[in-house]
């Protein structure tokens, strides 16, 4: 068992994982946040908020200190947090929010913002990313694999791993930044392997990981759906097999995360040649925060003892506006105070200098015991122009019934709010190349989106007047995200278009399909 065989044989313990085990979720997240608090006392950020006070409240046998930890620290989005500590990082501070000068910035647009994100990835984020990463690994021992399953290889299909640097800093993915802190040891089973990995061409890449493809042993492959199965298709095409299996024999697991895998099964299924296990996890570029720790789980457990101490705010409209911005003076719980089936929008405090970060994801305990969440979606990728809630959950629920129904794929959709009159309407892109009835898709998907939501239920007979449903081919979406420079990595189709990219969406669709088309 050579790769879990490896971590052992290094002296990776599995320390962590044994206190996560038998430790209460509270108990690790005091102690996680009283280790961060000590280790950027000394900060800028740490000295300005008075992290020396906070700490004098853990002495006491109650939740004084997270009291004081709200009261002095405020709820940071990325543009205050930027704007007024971040940004001295990128000058080339030092000991701003972290101690020490920041040498790593990921570049994070997620799926909703024009303009890049600059997160700080430091030195001890690095390490937690490793370990946790370890973790995961090791959980494949509860999986039922063969014994030449594990002396196979990892295919990361990520985006380049070619760093810029500009200043004093380094910038790009946060894949190129793991990899070039990639432990010799781990090398003998990372694939492309680092020249590959590099190629910032993403055809280019895909070309040459093709070529490359019939020599590798790959037992695990990494990466966003979408991508990946462009790669599997091109590989099986190039070699004029029937399967991805027939390349990969030993081909037994996928780690996936980032976007839902349920629009993208049915699919990706038709390129194997067996059944698979299909793993996900949760790695932002603000830290490697959950993964499915046991096999057949829809769900993944919070790593709380590795860097990360996590806040929880009800995703409710208490909290939040209609545009998905988080209003003053909310009140965000400790892990022990949430409730299991209800939604929250995360905040973060973290070893890179997050500090009560809302890093955008809504997420669902749905086990409070072992602390396993799924994520329902963003806090601005929900759709409630007049109290319909339709979260992208349920977009991704709606879809995946209504496709099976109609025995069509529909890898890819996005859906946009648009003005009806004087009342509203939605209006659903769905990319699929098999022949279907819009209307009859239009229905299914109404329908559906009844039975899941009763807040969508009652609006759609009072002020959501209409739906409308436009049916595009799959390779529509991803030359628009060509065109936006955003392939391969952690970048995925919007599931929700706020209004500016709507009309930008709508202008590439008149030229790209109906420029086809003449």
């Amino acid at each position: 068992m050579a790769i879990i065989g490896t971590l052992l044989k290094k002296g990776i313990r599995i320390r962590e994982m044994m206190e996560q085990e038998y430790s209460s979720p509270f108990d690790l997240q005091k102690k996680e946040l009283k280790e961060l608090l000590i280790e950027a006392d000394q900060t800028e950020f740490g000295k300005h908020y008075n992290f020396a006070d906070i700490l004098k409240e853990f002495r006491k046998g109650n939740k004084s200190f997270y009291h004081a930890f709200c009261e002095r620290v405020p709820v940071h989005t990325y543009n205050k947090i930027y704007n007024e500590w971040w940004k001295l990082s990128l000058q080339g501070g030092k000991n701003i929010c972290w101690p020490g000068r920041v040498k790593y910035f990921a570049l994070s647009s997620g799926t909703s913002e024009a303009s890049s994100k600059h997160i700080p990835v430091t030195k001890d984020m690095t390490k937690a990313i490793q370990k946790t990463s370890i973790r995961q690994i090791l959980t494949l021992s509860k999986y039922d694999l063969p014994d030449d399953f594990f002396t196979s290889g990892i295919l990361m299909l990520g985006g380049s791993t070619h760093l810029n640097k500009i200043g004093n800093f380094f910038e790009g993915d946060l894949s190129g930044i793991q990899a070039a802190k990639l432990p010799f040891w781990f090398q003998h089973f990372y694939k492309p392997g680092k020249r590959i990995a590099k190629t910032r061409n993403w055809d280019a890449k895909l070309d040459e990981i093709t070529r490359k493809a019939h020599e590798w042993d790959i037992g695990i492959i990494v990466g966003v759906p979408a991508w990946l199965q462009i790669l599997m298709e091109k590989i099986i095409d190039h070699y004029k097999v029937k399967h991805i299996h027939e390349v990969w024999p030993n081909l037994q697991v996928y780690v996936h995360g980032g976007v839902s895998f349920d629009p993208y099964r049915k699919g990706f299924e038709k390129l194997l040649g067996k059944p698979i296990h299909y793993i996900e996890t949760y790695l932002a570029s603000e830290g490697f925060i959950a993964f499915q720790a046991y096999p057949n789980r829809r769900s993944m457990r919070l790593v709380l003892n590795n860097g990360i101490f996590y806040e929880f705010i009800p995703f409710t409209d208490s909290n939040f506006d209609e545009y998905g911005e988080v209003k003053p003076d909310v009140k965000p719980l400790m892990i022990d105070e949430i409730e299991a089936g209800k939604e929250y929008a995360i905040l973060l405090s973290t070893c890179s200098g997050a500090w009560r970060y809302l890093i955008g994801d809504v997420i669902k305990f749905v086990s409070l015991e072992e602390s396993e969440i799924v994520i329902t979606g963003r806090t601005k990728h929900f759709l409630s122009l007049c109290g319909e809630h339709l979260s992208v959950d349920n977009m991704n629920k709606a879809i995946e019934l209504a496709s099976n129904e109609l025995n069509i794929d529909v890898p890819e959709f996005t859906v946009a709010g648009i003005p009806h009159g004087s009342l509203f309407a939605h209006h659903w892109f769905v990319g699929t190349d098999d022949a279907v009835d819009k209307q009859v898709l239009r229905e299914k998907i109404d329908a559906h989106l009844k039975v899941l939501n009763d807040d969508y239920a009652v609006e759609r007979s009072a002020a959501l007047k209409d739906v409308h449903v436009d049916v595009l081919p799959v390779n529509t979406f991803y030359e628009w995200m060509k065109s936006k420079g955003k392939v391969g990595g952690q970048n995925k189709f919007p599931r929700v278009m706020k209004r500016s990219q709507l009309e930008d969406w709508q202008a590439f669709i008149e030229n790209h399909v109906n420029g086809n088309r003449t």
